[in-house]
């Protein structure tokens, strides 16, 4: 008993108390927004149980008391039993698939009497923890092909069954772990094509319709099928070292297209992008032709990426048709494409105007107008940063960020003085997690990134995200408590 009651001094003693504090800070901010968002005129007590505000200290209390509870279990016991959770919790989201309790569309949701927890919150700390035990051991090269498809394949079987349980948002959130590849030593061409490809969609997407000069040609198709060209022949110059060939590249691709050009406009109308095609294709046999000439896959591996490049361009539009109306219509209005003030584009609207009407220092505690009259749809939850722009103004918009910059500075630097690989693993998890959380949700009130309905960290209304978030982070300390203590 004694040498329990040790070990746990020594958990608080080597806890890192400026990541708590940070944490109480972000709850606290977070409880009156809620208040703020949720409240009306005339309603009762806002420490009432029936109000929402009441219910989120209800949240607020518990999720302190599970933090508390994982910081007494052993560090070992998360690195021990790392794929039975795992399991555990793929097992639960297989289960939430068929529930037959629908929400806003979604199954995503188990309901036990009047209490509703979403899986998809807890299969982000689970992952992290499996594929953090993956990484770290011995015999692991993320270099190695069999090693890092089965990396992929923990991050992405947790996505496929939220996917199907039509909860797209929260699926994309699983993406934040390559990050963590990333930092691990994931070859930066990956991360690369990854961005190239949302390039690619949006240029293509948004341009799709704009005629190039007067000429039969699509900007969007245009500009894309110049980037790819571009792209190759950076690659080349990076990845193979020849900046002989990457210059070819270049003066062939400008020199055939200024020609397709100049014979459209003058002499006989057409659409040059067929000649970029036939030009781009031409490159990617060069570069095949190459790899097989001098043995550096490196040849090989870029005109698969020019290949791919042109097949995913043109399988975009199959990608949309199979996209449901009210994503597409997301982004279009995102794309600037559709202006749906009264539909889709509608929480977007009135979350800015809600923002821009707080201006410097906002209009006050319980003061917002667009709230108070439910203007926002979702305003507690998916949108609660517009409460904070209306209520706190820019000025309290600056500090919630700069609380939350604190919170990711913090986590880089325990994730950096883990002794163990399995420690800064997974700190580099909770850290992709809450970056992508932060950008998304805040973006989305903005009107800058895509509505997905993911919530705000440890500001967003309810009990799931935010036990969900608390045990992500609270994992993190337990193991960075035990850096300096001795493993039995």
């Amino acid at each position: 008993m004694e040498q329990g009651t040790d070990r746990q001094f020594g958990v608080l003693r080597s806890l890192d108390w400026w990541t708590v504090g940070i944490y109480i800070s972000l709850l606290a901010f977070g409880w009156i927004s809620v208040c703020g968002a949720s409240y009306d005129f005339g309603e009762p007590d806002i420490f009432s149980l029936s109000t929402r505000s009441g219910m989120q200290i209800v949240w607020i209390v518990t999720s302190i008391g599970l933090g508390f509870v994982l910081l007494m279990l052993d560090n070992r016991f998360y690195d021990t039993f790392a794929y039975i959770i795992y399991a555990a919790l793929l097992l639960l989201l297989f289960a939430t698939i068929f529930n037959p309790h629908s929400i806003k569309g979604s199954r995503s949701w188990l309901v036990l009497g009047s209490l509703r927890l979403q899986p998809a919150e807890f299969a982000k700390f689970a992952t992290a923890l499996a594929i953090a035990k993956l990484m770290s051991a011995y015999d692991f090269n993320i270099h190695r092909r069999k090693d890092f498809l089965i990396a992929c394949s923990i991050i992405f079987a947790p996505m496929l069954f939220i996917i199907a349980q039509n909860e797209t948002g929260s699926a994309l959130v699983y993406l934040s772990f390559f990050l963590m590849l990333y930092r691990e030593g994931m070859p930066g061409s990956v991360l690369f094509t990854g961005v190239a490809m949302v390039i690619y969609f949006v240029v293509g997407v948004r341009y799709a319709d704009v005629p190039l000069l007067e000429t039969p040609a699509s900007v969007g198709k245009f500009a894309v099928m110049s980037l790819i060209q571009l792209f190759s022949a950076g690659m080349v110059y990076i990845y193979c070292k020849n900046r002989k060939q990457a210059w070819n590249i270049i003066l062939l691709s400008v020199g055939i297209t200024m020609a397709a050009f100049l014979l459209s406009k003058y002499v006989v109308p057409f659409d040059i992008v067929i000649i970029q095609i036939i030009t781009t294709v031409a490159i990617a046999c060069r570069l095949a032709y190459r790899a097989l000439s001098t043995r550096i896959r490196n040849y090989l591996y870029i005109s698969l990426f020019v290949i791919g490049s042109i097949g995913f361009f043109y399988s975009a539009d199959l990608i949309l048709s199979k996209m449901q109306s009210h994503q597409r219509t997301r982004i279009n209005v995102l794309l600037g494409l559709q202006d749906d003030l009264k539909g889709a584009g509608y929480n977007v609207h009135q979350s800015e105007i809600a923002i821009g009407s707080g201006g410097l220092k906002g209009k006050g505690f319980r003061n917002g107008t667009q709230t108070k009259l439910k203007f926002v749809p979702e305003q507690d939850t998916d949108f609660i940063f517009c409460t904070v722009g209306e209520e706190e103004g820019f000025l309290g918009c600056a500090f919630v960020l700069s609380m939350f910059l604190a919170l990711i500075l913090r986590l880089i630097k325990l994730a950096e003085r883990q002794p163990f690989k399995f420690g800064r693993i997974y700190g580099y998890c909770v850290l992709s997690i809450f970056l992508f959380h932060l950008f998304i949700n805040v973006g989305m009130v903005l009107g800058l990134t895509p509505v997905i309905g993911i919530p705000l960290p440890f500001f967003s209304y309810g009990g799931s995200s935010l036990w969900g978030f608390t045990i992500l982070l609270f994992v993190f300390l337990r193991i960075d408590a035990a850096r300096n203590m001795a493993r039995k």
